[in-house]
């Protein structure tokens, strides 16, 4: 019989590759963005809140602070790199200069509060109760925070029909990650884990279910998009050949109808005299 504690290993390792394939799903978002020169209408509001997220579970994971959960501390660090680098594509890609500056001062901001917060505690508590209490809760209130910030996404899928910018792998990652974890911390019941973790199981299915409700008119409003576009290329083009074949009439008028008049004949003059 599998002990209690091999298979939390096991659930860990899991949780890791899928936590792991939920931070590298906006890859195909920042591969567009990177191709297009813009940000488009994404937001930085789930990676900054990510960001803030990892980098407090990381510290939560760590022996000085919670025993028994170096796994969760693995993966938050992994997810701290990779979500500073989508964060320094959106501040080299956003192209209104007080937004990048605005940006930059959040990045820098997030990783001062996360500072200070754990020399504080350093300082001023010596057991592991009391920084996991401390660090749990803002680790929880950051993972209700970061689940929740998709909710934005989903009130402009609701107003526009679409789910263009709302990917379908963060989508499936987000909520097959936050099941992952709440299994995870059941044995030995980690109640700072379970509970962002639950809320983010149901705000992941919420988000799925969405997007099957307007998967369908989302295609139909980029096929239509895509009808129009080629238009207005033809359209454009007809213009160009219109205008080519107006030049080229122009070009081909005859000679004499820019010559001067013909001189008269010399016995005009001699009948008039």
């Amino acid at each position: 019989m599998v002990s209690p504690a091999v298979a939390r290993f096991a659930v860990g390792i899991l949780g890791n590759i899928i936590s792991f394939s939920l931070y590298l799903s906006p890859m195909p978002t920042f591969m567009r963005i990177c191709k297009k020169g813009s940000v488009e209408q994404y937001s930085a509001t789930p990676y900054l809140l990510t960001f803030f997220n990892c980098m407090l579970w990381t510290i939560y994971g760590m022996p000085f602070i919670q025993p028994n959960n170096i796994l969760l501390s693995t993966i938050s660090a992994s997810g701290c790199l990779i979500e500073f680098i989508y964060l320094m594509l959106f501040i080299i890609y956003t192209g209104n200069k007080k937004n990048r500056i605005f940006l930059i001062l959040l990045v820098l901001g997030e990783i001062l509060v996360v500072a200070i917060a754990l020399t504080l505690v350093l300082i001023f508590t010596h057991t592991s109760k009391q920084r996991t209490l401390i660090f749990g809760l803002l680790g929880d209130v950051s993972g209700v925070l970061m689940y929740a910030a998709p909710l934005a996404i989903m009130k402009q899928v609701i107003k526009t029909k679409s789910v263009e910018f709302m990917p379908l792998a963060v989508s499936v990652t987000c909520f097959g990650s936050a099941v992952i974890w709440t299994l995870y911390a059941i044995r030995p019941f980690d109640p700072f884990v379970v509970a962002p973790n639950g809320i983010g199981c149901f705000l992941g299915l919420a988000q799925l279910m969405l997007y099957a409700a307007y998967y369908k008119s989302t295609k139909q409003q980029m096929d239509e998009r895509k009808v129009a576009e080629i238009e207005k290329v033809e359209m454009g083009l007809k213009e160009v050949i219109v205008v080519t074949r107006e030049s080229n009439k122009v070009n081909s008028l005859p000679e004499n109808d820019y010559s001067a008049p013909p001189k008269p004949k010399e016995n005009d003059f001699a009948s008039n005299l």
